[in-house]
């Protein structure tokens, strides 16, 4: 099922703030904002708002060891 995004003026979100802080936070539903018919802002419940995990999503190959030094010297600009 498709979730439909709610669309609430600034000047209404500034009035009623705090019902919509709760409504969005309980139904879990994102929210825009608008100012003249234009986004502004999103509103989105925290528990969606945290990113993903990335942690062990990345495969890479190793070419080397990483911990020993290099053989090659390298020239530094001062």
């Amino acid at each position: 099922m498709a979730e439909t995004v709610k669309n609430v003026s600034a000047s209404y979100f500034k009035a009623h703030c705090l019902a919509i802080l709760d409504e969005v936070a309980k139904t879990g539903l994102p929210l825009i904002v608008t100012k003249r018919g234009k986004p502004l802002a999103k509103l989105v419940p925290l528990d969606s708002a945290e990113p993903p995990n990335l942690l062990g999503s990345v495969r890479y190959k190793r070419e080397q060891d990483l911990l020993s030094p290099v053989s090659e010297s390298w020239e530094v600009e001062q």
